[in-house]
């Protein structure tokens, strides 16, 4: 088995100790990781690969063309529904009139909608332990996006303290939602390039 010497001896070093709480983590360095809490456990992320982005970039510009007005889509904010947790969705729907009342950290009832898209290293977080949290926590539509199916979009509506469905859309076929508001799109649309 090939290994991968390592390219930096340089360590990064993390202010508190676990079990980590919110304000620990906004102490932490900003060096390009996404660093996560559940429960006061750390989960730290790499920064998202092209494909990644470009499925929520495309998703931004569907979802804000339709969006009434008064509603913005935002990428990458933070989501704590307490003080041993914080998510960082790849994208949320929330009300301009909350984002400018908002200083750095959103609470779960601000939000519309949390979408993330599924990363190899983010399967489990974005197949379940997310999908649990933001359901535990009252956010009342998550999507997740399946770039290797094609991709496919999975639509999770809130019914008590957890969700129903998912209803899955695959690539190929417009799928019309009426909520957070009425958008109609082809989940294809996701990944093509512009060229």
């Amino acid at each position: 088995m090939a290994t991968i010497e390592p390219t930096s001896t340089r360590r990064t070093v993390l202010p508190g100790a676990p079990p980590f709480t919110v304000d620990d983590l906004l102490k932490f360095p900003d060096d390009g990781n996404r660093y996560e809490l559940f429960n006061g456990s750390l989960v730290v992320s790499p920064a998202p690969k092209p494909r990644h982005q470009r499925v929520i970039s495309r998703l931004v510009v569907i979802l804000e063309t339709a969006a009434p007005a008064g509603i913005e889509c935002l990428t990458t904010v933070n989501v704590s529904p307490s003080v041993e947790d914080l998510y960082i969705p790849d994208l949320v729907v929330v009300p301009e009139q909350v984002s400018e009342a908002v200083d750095l950290v959103y609470a779960p009832r601000d939000l519309l909608l949390a979408v993330e898209v599924v990363s190899p290293s983010s399967k489990a977080q974005d197949r379940s332990t997310k999908m649990t949290a933001y359901a535990e926590a009252g956010i009342p539509r998550y999507w997740r996006i399946e770039p290797d199916e094609g991709p496919s979009l999975y639509v999770y509506e809130l019914d008590g303290r957890s969700y129903e469905g998912p209803t899955v859309h695959k690539a190929g076929a417009a799928v019309t939602l009426s909520a957070p508001f009425p958008v109609s799109f082809d989940p294809a649309d996701l990944m093509r390039l512009r060229g």
